[in-house]
């Protein structure tokens, strides 16, 4: 009976593994707007417009990490799909399936200080999100000391403070950083663009989902044809 009732918890057990096995796990990276964590509830630019492409399903696992983790998570398949920019270290490891309208990466000071192009940033303090590439210029100039960050409130944080010189980013989501901490575009001088990225919808090659690409391409752009991303960023940007 004792042997019975152990089997039977393993089948139990076995059969709840193989359940979350069928979950189709997408992940958005932890920036705001785009992926927001506000003490277990979930929102944001990306995590809204990944949403609708499972809309009608019910083994979607969602969950918001940083860039670092959700670049290891696709190279081992624990990551099924998420938005982000390309990454050279994934090109062998997953599947670009449509762009979004690209994004500026830019630096930015406080108000009064302004940097005309990348040689003003060297002898300058910058923080940087850690696991980002926002211009390899900037990264592979040793005059340019980086400080690593977890987010950009951290940034925002070492900027406030005087701890660096300029902040390294999507401008928007700087703006929501800044916004999160008291501080509105007038505490910035004038940015600096440094790059141009474009986020991409891309599946692990791992995935153990066998994704009809076609559809779920042809779903995308009509979200976009049909404007949901300005629809979503609206609800986000609005008060900025």
């Amino acid at each position: 009976m004792h042997r019975i009732y152990i089997l039977l918890i393993l089948m139990h057990t076995s059969f709840l593994t193989l359940a979350d096995n069928n979950n189709i796990e997408i992940r958005t990276i932890s920036i705001s707007p785009y992926g927001i964590d506000d003490n277990g509830k979930l929102s944001g630019v990306y995590f809204d417009l990944a949403n609708l492409l499972f809309s009608q399903k019910d083994n979607v696992n969602h969950s918001i990490y940083p860039y670092a983790r959700i670049i290891y998570e696709l190279k081992t398949g624990h990551t099924d799909l998420t938005i982000m920019f390309k990454y050279k270290e994934l090109e062998n490891h997953v599947t670009y399936i449509t762009p979004l309208p690209p994004l500026q990466n830019v630096v930015i000071g406080v108000f009064g200080k302004n940097f005309a192009s990348i040689s003003d940033l060297e002898g300058k303090s910058i923080a940087y999100l850690r696991g980002a590439n926002f211009s390899s210029e900037i990264e592979n100039n040793s005059a340019i000391t980086l400080y690593r960050t977890k987010d950009f409130k951290q940034s925002i944080k070492m900027l406030v403070a005087g701890r660096v010189e300029a902040v390294a980013g999507p401008f928007e989501a700087l703006l929501m950083a800044a916004k999160s901490l008291g501080k509105n575009k007038d505490f910035f001088g004038e940015e600096l663009v440094i790059s141009e990225r474009t986020p991409w919808l891309q599946i692990s090659n791992k995935s153990k989902h066998k994704f009809d690409i076609g559809n779920l391409e042809l779903k995308f752009k009509n979200n976009l044809k049909h404007k949901k991303l300005e629809q979503i960023k609206s609800n986000y940007l609005s008060q900025l």
